[in-house]
């Protein structure tokens, strides 16, 4: 299985019949919910290793672990612990990691979307690395920052020889659509 979803693994847009209580995160608030077995909703974006459902006009975000709730098998993303090679981290493979970090409300990832302003790998003395990212938000006031931090440093702990990540929300320069790039403005129908 794929550590991560496309939108074409989920029946997106269909009627799903929760089998189990399922914790949820409120979009765009960020205030966790519960979600009750036998609710129905619709999943509108599965991609990343969560997905958004509308639940009676509500947009909520269900994290992977808990993607059994809706009939499909779970996706965790798991800690490397040991250090491999030479100790050195791929920086590529972080760039793809965080491009497995999707906004909940548009279905591009945080990369394309021009929210990452910055991803540094720092040795640290006593052994390891730490890696420094500094991203923004779409908007400032959106309630789903916390949840994208924690995503991000999630994904990025996961890579081997990163021990610590700092992510640091930032606001200047403030988010706007020209940091997207063509890929992503195409995706939107921007271009």
């Amino acid at each position: 299985m794929r550590p991560y979803l496309q939108n074409n693994d989920i029946k997106v847009d269909e009627a799903i019949t929760l089998e189990r209580d399922c914790e949820a995160i409120l979009i765009p608030q960020g205030t966790p919910i519960n979600l009750p077995a036998g609710s129905v909703i619709f999943v509108t974006q599965a991609l990343g290793t969560s997905c958004t459902v509308n639940i009676n006009g509500n947009l909520a975000r269900i994290e992977g672990k808990d993607l059994d709730a809706l009939g499909y098998e779970p996706v965790e993303t798991k800690k490397e612990t040991e250090s491999v090679g030479d100790g050195r981290v791929d920086e590529q493979l972080l760039w793809e990691q965080m491009n497995t970090c999707f906004d909940p409300e548009i279905p591009v990832n945080i990369v394309e979307l021009g929210l990452v302003y910055d991803c540094k790998v720092e040795p640290l003395e006593e052994g390891g690395n730490r890696v420094n990212v500094t991203m923004t938000l779409t908007a400032p006031g959106c309630g789903m920052g916390d949840i994208l931090v924690n995503d991000v440093k999630t994904k990025l702990e996961s890579v081997p020889n990163v021990t610590e990540v700092n992510v640091e929300m930032v606001f200047d320069p403030p988010w706007n659509q020209t940091m997207m790039s063509e890929a992503a403005r195409l995706q939107m129908g921007m271009l």
